[in-house]
């Protein structure tokens, strides 16, 4: 009696281990599937970035099932299972040594040089002090356009400046997001000994392109009014944009007139918009087109004029800021090809430029603040803008840009 209610206790526990087998690999397999509609994405964008999580779980299953998988069926299905869920699980974290040794490569190739040819002490970027917490200025006017305030908010160190400032543009497809995004996100690049201004944009489609643009250069303005007031300096301004707001970024940085920005940071941000909407992603989860006419005003045919004017590839001159670009090479939403497009663009006109791509990653890669590539981006964006707005600054010039 005691061996039969055993089995049957044994066999209802590898049901569940069969189930829970079948989560796994329902998950994991979107390390690797494409996202064919909006619901799909958050699983594209969150699987291969919790991959360790996710192969730590498939490493029990096989373990658990490894035990009964001569006996039960159930126990075999199940080992099976979590054996393919554990290989797809496994794949970024493969990819991870080649892609960090590439960033630190091409990283090191702008970084330890300058564009005067003159070495850049690596050391002298990577040391820092980092304040145990930040405090944070919440809720302050910059503009009021149309007679509707836009606010920001400041994330400042604890300890004494002035400090560098970011300002810090969110994405949203211009139609939606605000300044409170990603807050941990400046609050890291804060503890780092930056002062990060979040600030808020008009949206899409009440208010088409180019009025968010001019969101963005009236908190150029406003910092450089007001760092005094926070402890900022004025004279080191970057600009780091996500999605819709890396666009907002780059062009507010490259078109004429050129606010004193010494550096961007672009977080998979569209480039090229007729080329995008003309040849959208395969497949196209959040139907870029759409986006693209309601932020514009119309197609590509319709009104050129607009998407040129609001596409950053159009704005690259010599005179533009070293610029730091971040991409998911499984991005369905803004293709990495964009990145390599400006990535060139920039090389050609003498910019120093540098583009690193995350094999594993989708769009809004970093919404997850404790995956693999939310850590890697906070690691590499903090190099460049340490090189940017403090070893730049103190490097020896041969007074050629």
């Amino acid at each position: 009696m005691a061996r039969a209610v055993r089995s049957v206790f044994v066999r209802s526990i590898y049901w569940i281990v069969l189930l829970a087998s079948a989560g796994v690999l329902f998950v994991c397999v979107w390390i690797l599937l494409p996202p064919s509609h909006i619901r799909l994405l958050p699983l594209a964008v969150g699987a291969p970035e919790l991959s360790p999580l996710f192969l730590g779980a498939a490493l029990a299953l096989i373990a658990v099932s490894g035990l009964y998988a001569r006996l039960l069926g159930t126990a075999r299905l199940a080992l099976i299972l979590s054996l393919v869920a554990g290989c797809l699980a496994a794949w970024p974290l493969l990819r991870l040594p080649a892609t960090l040794a590439r960033f630190d490569r091409d990283m090191a190739a702008l970084v330890r040089h300058d564009v005067t040819g003159r070495a850049v002490s690596f050391g002298r970027m990577v040391g820092r002090e980092e304040p145990a917490n930040t405090r944070v200025i919440e809720g302050v006017t910059f503009s009021s356009p149309g007679g509707s305030p836009l606010k920001l908010d400041i994330y400042l160190p604890r300890s004494a400046g002035p400090f560098p400032v970011v300002i810090q543009v969110y994405g949203g497809g211009w139609q939606f997001g605000s300044r409170t995004d990603l807050p941990w996100a400046a609050a890291e690049l804060a503890r780092r000994g930056f002062a990060v201004v979040a600030i808020d944009y008009r949206h899409a489609p009440e208010w088409k392109w180019p009025a968010a643009e001019e969101d963005v250069r009236r908190s150029v303005e406003w910092v450089q009014s007001h760092a005094s007031q926070f402890d900022g300096d004025p004279a080191r301004i970057a600009l780091l944009g996500r999605s819709s707001g890396a666009q907002l970024s780059l062009v507010a940085a490259y078109r004429p007139p050129r606010p004193a920005i010494k550096a961007v940071v672009d977080i998979y941000g569209p480039v090229d918009f007729a080329a995008g909407w003309r040849h959208p992603p395969n497949p196209d989860p959040l139907r870029i087109r759409g986006i693209l006419e309601r932020f514009l005003g119309g197609t590509p045919d319709a009104v050129p004029r607009t998407y040129a004017d609001a596409s950053p590839i159009s704005h690259v001159s010599k005179d533009a800021p070293p610029t730091l670009m971040i991409y998911g090479a499984r991005d369905h939403v803004v293709e990495v090809r964009f990145g390599r497009e400006l990535d060139r663009a920039l090389k050609k006109a003498g910019v120093p430029s540098v583009l690193l791509e995350l094999p594993w990653s989708e769009h809004g890669f970093d919404e997850v603040r404790n995956g693999l590539a939310a850590q890697i981006e906070m690691f590499y964006v903090e190099q460049f803008l340490n090189w940017a707005l403090r070893a730049r600054e103190t490097a020896p010039s041969a007074g050629v840009r």
